[in-house]
């Protein structure tokens, strides 16, 4: 296995304190490279993966949100599945006072999809 297979594999999501849990601050995070497998067809489907959040007590360590999204290349999953997931890790792990993910995936076949999932999430 080569070093970032390896990493990859292992990955896990990380947290880390927020340095600013008295203040609303907008966080937001583009991951352009996204990419898993069609669970019909096992083609690859292409996205853009956009995070927008503002953290409570905790915020997201950034490589191991990259290995986390590597994590998906091999998968074969449906957009809507795929962007949900990546809604419900994050919500779990950080606990954000707001959370929106969105999947912006590539046309294939001459159809563009689009995946946004948001909600306040005090508790």
């Amino acid at each position: 296995m080569k070093y970032g297979e390896n990493k990859i594999s292992r990955a896990k999501l990380e947290k880390w304190p927020n340095p600013y849990p008295d203040r609303d601050y907008d966080i937001d995070i583009c991951f352009s490279e996204f990419t898993c497998l069609c669970p019909r067809s096992g083609y690859p489907d292409f996205a853009t993966i956009k995070i927008s959040y503002i953290p409570d007590k905790y915020i997201v360590e950034l490589k191991s949100f990259k290995l986390y999204l590597n994590n998906f290349r091999d998968q074969n999953i449906s957009h809507e599945s795929a962007t949900n997931q990546i809604f419900d890790d994050l919500k779990k792990l950080l606990k954000p006072r707001h959370l929106e993910v969105a999947g912006d995936f590539n046309p294939r076949g001459n159809v563009k999809t689009i995946i946004r999932v948001s909600t306040e999430c005090y508790s």
